[in-house]
């Protein structure tokens, strides 16, 4: 598997709704999309506390060669022509732990430097504990852990349906879920 994420900064006189309804509109081919886990599309309002409005997709590949062939077809060269190139991040999955949710309204993210001493492995079994551990609440559709070894630190994304979640200022606004029941099925 593997976590990415691109997020498009905007003026902060942008009109959100263009989002939503640029979102609205192409959210059915996003289930159609091969290798496609999940996509949560985000906003951010510097009005509900966020650093500046913004707009992002994170996503969870079944594989490498399933975002590779994203990136080079039309779902995101609409996305170039629209937003310009944006930097994709990219995660290798810690953990990936699911929850009962079935509704998601806010994504939350933790990031933390990994120490030069720490043992991974460790750390690894340490994440996914805890990762067991939030997907067990209430309201938490998924918690995954990306490692970003360019730079040996980890973050968290935790999808819930929480709304005072969604105070913090990143609010889903969509969420394309094609792959998701097959893998709780694995």
């Amino acid at each position: 598997m593997l976590v990415a994420r691109y997020r498009h900064r905007l003026p902060a006189d942008y009109p959100m709704d263009r989002i939503r309804a640029r979102v609205a509109e192409r959210a059915p081919a996003w289930n159609a999309i091969p290798g496609l886990v999940f996509k949560a599309v985000t906003i951010e309002k510097r009005a509900r506390g966020a650093a500046a409005n913004a707009y992002s997709s994170l996503y969870l590949w079944r594989d490498a060669g399933a975002a590779a062939e994203f990136l080079i077809g039309p779902g995101f060269r609409a996305v170039i022509e629209s937003f310009g190139r944006p930097q994709v991040e990219t995660w290798l999955p810690f953990d990936v732990s699911l929850g009962a949710a079935a509704t998601i309204v806010a994504l939350s993210e933790e990031t933390r430097q990994i120490g030069p001493d720490e043992d991974l492995g460790q750390l690894r079994k340490t994440e996914q504990v805890r990762g067991r551990d939030i997907a067990g609440h209430s309201g938490v559709l998924a918690t995954l852990v990306g490692l970003e070894p360019a730079t040996w630190r980890l973050t968290r994304f935790t999808l819930q349906a929480d709304r005072a979640a969604a105070q913090s200022g990143t609010e889903v606004v969509h969420l394309a879920a094609p792959g998701l029941a097959a893998l709780r099925g694995l």
